[in-house]
């Protein structure tokens, strides 16, 4: 058929993808406003104009095809995208209406590289997914579910982009009409961790690289660091001192001398080392008026060089405007043409001008020389013999600075030694000030010492005769304590011995278990704490109710009082084994019958 004439096979496309047409490449780079190449980069149309846009006569494109490794730029919307048949070995795709509108995407993940398929025939395999979506760039990964979608993760971004072509494409797998081999594709954005995480990866190395070249910026813009200046000590002063004498160094000692003044290093201890860096620092003063003296003299003679080589360029200059006027004479003009003759006239007012910049310039030397001279000439002799006198002046000044330099060098040194003369004497000094200190403290402490022993001694004497008195008073109030148990005791035989006569039922009751009306008051709420309790009570839980009544009771104490009133409370054994407990209970009514 046509369309199987039209159509090329697998064999015969390099890149191993069908196409549809074989001048759609051609329609391709027409539609992208670039010059038709064909797949050797041969030009497919010689006659083509970019500014025609779309070309009559040619099929649309298909983006899909191999060797278009672009994404296909958005459609204007008043132009109709008008999409083709797409064949593979296992399936065709079918384009959607043109006259409707784009399927609808959501927005983009950044770093998207995986697509969400749905739509996908019941029968549909991955082979035949990758068949199709393999025409997009290479696939890495494609997670096919049961109800028909899948999801395809490609190796780039742009492939995404043309995945998203195939959207809305009816799919037909070989010839077959059934309803589970045909399908509606559905083609978006998918969010997958993996994508995000290489896009947030990249992000980051984007901005350490961002950072890494600001920060070299900053680094070469940044201008140098001083270097740091030491703190003074008498080693530093010394060595400080000895490079201001050394001319390659003075600069950098200078700047150190002048670092510690400000820094207020100048005292009472250092003056004289200040003062003798100050003069050394002033010895260069004569050095520097004359190392300016010997750049003054070079620069004359740099002068003179500079004029002797400029009046030798000037005479060349003449040398070769002369050639030129001489060229420009009848009996050599006439026989150069014209283009020469336009040369050679531009050329010569070229030299004359440069000429006369020169002359200008040569000319006011000559001039300030000349002025120079006159100023010269104008001085009287008597002037000249000033000048002579007060260069004697000069230098008999400057020896005499020299000879007072050197004395008061002389006068800092003596300053020195009595300095180190008054140091010592100070330190020995020192030392027996503080050693009669260190004697006058010693003897405060042992004062010290001496008096709290006396008062502590004192305090000890007062406690003794206090312990004294305390003993005395104890044993007072022991005989007093004697007697009145005597007196006690001999009371109670009298009432003991008059109670057996008026009472004899006492003696009944002196017998009796209960001793004490203590015992008496615990026996009533025992028995009615078990009065209330028909089945009895465990002697904690009866102790654990007569605590919150007095907290001084004893279980032993209770145990012992109510086994002395057998008639009155019964103990009695309840349960089997492990689970055996002793219970007492009231009888109270029974023993009283028995009784």
């Amino acid at each position: 058929s046509t369309d199987g004439g039209r159509n090329l096979s697998l064999d015969s496309i390099p890149m191993g993808l069908p196409m549809s047409d074989p001048s759609a490449w051609a329609t391709a780079m027409n539609n992208l406003g670039m010059a038709p190449m064909g797949m050797t980069g041969q030009p497919l149309l010689p006659d083509f104009d970019p500014a025609l846009g779309m070309m009559t006569g040619i099929p649309p494109i298909n983006p899909m095809m191999p060797g278009l490794g672009i994404v296909p730029p958005p459609i204007p919307p008043d132009m109709p995208a008008v999409k083709e048949i797409i064949h593979c070995k296992s399936c065709t795709l079918f384009p959607p209406n043109p006259h409707l509108p784009p399927p609808a995407t959501r927005e983009r993940p950044p770093g998207c590289k995986t697509v969400f398929v749905g739509g996908l025939p019941e029968n549909g395999t991955e082979q035949i997914i990758m068949e199709v979506f393999e025409q997009c760039g290479e696939v890495i990964a494609i997670r096919k579910s049961k109800k028909n979608f899948c999801h395809i993760r490609f190796a780039e971004e742009f492939m995404v982009d043309k995945a998203l072509y195939l959207s809305g494409y009816r799919i037909r797998l070989g010839s077959s009409t059934d309803k589970k081999d045909t399908g509606r594709l559905h083609v978006d954005f998918a969010q997958a961790r993996d994508d995000l995480y290489e896009w947030e990866c990249r992000q980051r190395m984007l901005a350490r690289e961002e950072r890494h070249r600001r920060r070299l910026a900053e680094e070469r813009f940044r201008p140098p660091s001083p270097p740091p200046v030491v703190h003074y000590s008498d080693h530093e002063c010394s060595v400080v001192a000895e490079k201001l004498k050394d001319d390659t160094k003075f600069s950098e000692a200078i700047q150190t001398l002048l670092t510690w003044i400000e820094r207020g290093e100048v005292n009472r201890r250092t003056a004289n080392n200040f003062y003798s860096m100050i003069q050394s620092a002033n010895s260069h003063i004569r050095r520097l008026v004359n190392e300016k003296a010997a750049h003054e003299k070079e620069m004359e003679e740099a002068k003179e060089k500079f004029k002797l080589a400029l009046s030798g360029i000037l005479v060349q200059f003449e040398q070769i405007v002369a050639v030129y006027h001489s060229a420009s004479k009848q009996k050599a003009w006439d026989h150069f043409t014209k283009a020469q003759r336009k040369n050679i006239s531009v050329w010569c007012k070229q030299a004359e001008e440069i000429r006369n910049i020169h002359n200008d310039e040569l000319m006011g030397i000559r001039r300030e020389e000349e002025m120079e001279m006159s100023d010269e000439e104008i001085e009287d002799p008597s002037e000249m013999k000033e000048t002579e006198e007060s260069a004697l002046v000069s230098q008999v000044e400057a020896l005499k600075e020299e000879n007072d330099s050197l004395r008061w060098q002389l006068d800092a040194y003596r300053n020195e030694v009595e300095l180190l003369k008054q140091e010592q004497g100070k330190a020995s000094r020192d030392e027996d000030t503080t050693k009669e200190q260190q004697m006058k403290l010693l003897q405060q402490a042992l004062q010290g010492m001496q008096k709290h022993l006396l008062k502590v001694q004192e305090e000890y004497k007062k406690r003794e005769a206090e312990l004294e008195k305390v003993k005395e008073d104890k044993l007072k109030v022991e005989t007093l304590l004697e007697n009145l148990k005597e007196q006690e005791s001999s009371t109670s035989r009298v009432c003991a011995c008059s109670q057996e006569r008026e009472c004899p039922v006492e003696k009944t009751l002196s017998n009796s278990p209960v001793k004490s009306e203590r015992e008496v008051l615990l026996v009533g709420i025992i028995s009615t704490f078990l009065h209330v309790h028909p089945f009895g009570a465990s002697i904690e839980y009866i102790c654990s109710y007569l605590q919150r009544l007095d907290s001084k009771i004893c279980t032993a104490e209770v145990e012992v009082l109510m086994t002395r009133l057998q008639n009155t409370f019964r103990q009695e054994l309840s349960g089997v084994g492990a689970s055996l407990e002793k219970r007492w209970k009231f009888c109270g009514f029974d023993g009283l019958k028995m009784t």
